[in-house]
């Protein structure tokens, strides 16, 4: 693994493309060696032959029990849902070094270092950036002049949208994979920030002596990105997932690779012990928890999930997939039998 280094050494040192490239070529052998396999033994999800859609998703269910986290993941991964658009919450750290800034139905994290901010997403606009993250992080003591990154998770102008505003204001510099920089080129050449910085799989950001692991999880779009967070409250360390992108595609081709993803980052999280999921939208009850936590700060963190529940946050999403891709193969061999081309 390599990590990014410090702000002022990556500017003085390597132009932003052949950084990228460099951080690409030390990361490629890694990544193929390390390769996982496609279940954890956790929460083990077995293939039923001859399984519909529905099979699926009432294992899921059943799966997520009462559990309000996992119920909402089952309803936000159920074909056709609207997604509610609830107003903005204010502003609040969700752990000692992670602070959570919402525009109600998309947020960005905070992660606040010795050195500075990373910044995971940044909204949808800059009058957003100028008007929520801003503002917010001063509310909570943190400087918006000291953010050096600015993580994008995916190329959608409702996570991009703000970064260059950030990055023309305070220096940050803009993350992104190659091919989601290459999305947001074709397809929102308008308002897209500037190319700078693209990440690895398995790349590591390190700032003020917090590491950030950022991993490939393609399927929302193709160079969609997950990250593990280490995050603190008082005496007590946890490590934080947060998937980079809810909404499964719609192709069969785009909803395999998704499922990969899943298995793929499942393991990669079991092996970093992470025991909290976070997200960038309200997919997986998490205003409520915020609200929760806004009520009584003293009490037990509504996202600490622990590891068996991580673990089943994640199984949850499998069993979700695999409808989807059950659907989509009915769908497909629908076609093919009726001889339409």
């Amino acid at each position: 693994m390599t990590h990014f280094p410090g702000h002022d050494d990556l500017a003085g040192h390597l132009s932003r493309r052949r950084f990228g490239q460099l951080a690409a070529l030390a990361l490629a052998a890694g990544a193929s060696a390390g390769s996982v396999g496609l279940t954890s033994p956790a929460v083990a999800v077995a293939v039923t032959v001859g399984a519909d859609a529905q099979d699926y998703h009432d294992r899921a269910r059943r799966l997520a029990g009462s559990d309000p986290v996992l119920r909402a993941l089952v309803t936000a991964l159920t074909p056709g849902i609207d997604l509610p658009r609830p107003p903005a919450p204010e502003p609040l750290k969700i752990f000692d070094n992670l602070a959570f800034l919402s525009a109600g139905w998309v947020s960005a994290m905070a992660v606040l270092t010795d050195d500075g901010i990373v910044l995971i997403d940044a909204l949808t606009s800059p009058a957003e950036a100028e008007d929520i993250l801003v503002p917010g992080l001063r509310e909570l003591g943190a400087d918006p002049e000291t953010i050096k990154y600015v993580v994008v998770t995916h190329g959608h102008d409702d996570h991009f949208g703000g970064a260059q505003y950030l990055a023309d204001r305070y220096g940050a510099r803009v993350l992104m994979t190659r091919a989601d920089w290459d999305l947001i080129a074709r397809t929102r050449p308008d308002n897209a920030p500037t190319r700078d910085l693209e990440i690895a799989d398995g790349q590591q950001l390190t700032l003020g002596g917090t590491t950030i692991q950022l991993h490939h999880t393609p399927g929302h779009t193709s160079g969609t990105v997950s990250s593990v967070i280490p995050v603190r409250a008082g005496c007590e360390r946890h490590t934080a997932m947060l998937w980079g992108g809810m909404n499964p595609p719609d192709t069969l081709t785009e909803l395999r690779t998704y499922l990969a993803s899943i298995h793929s980052f499942r393991d990669r999280i079991r092996q970093a012990n992470v025991d909290v999921e976070l997200s960038n939208h309200p997919n997986d009850y998490g205003l409520e928890r915020v609200e929760q936590l806004r009520n009584r700060p003293d009490g037990v963190n509504p996202f600490v999930l622990g590891r068996p529940r991580t673990q089943r946050f994640m199984a949850v999403m499998d069993l979700m997939l695999r409808g989807r891709i059950a659907d989509a193969e009915a769908a497909a061999g629908a076609v093919g039998g009726s001889g339409q081309p």
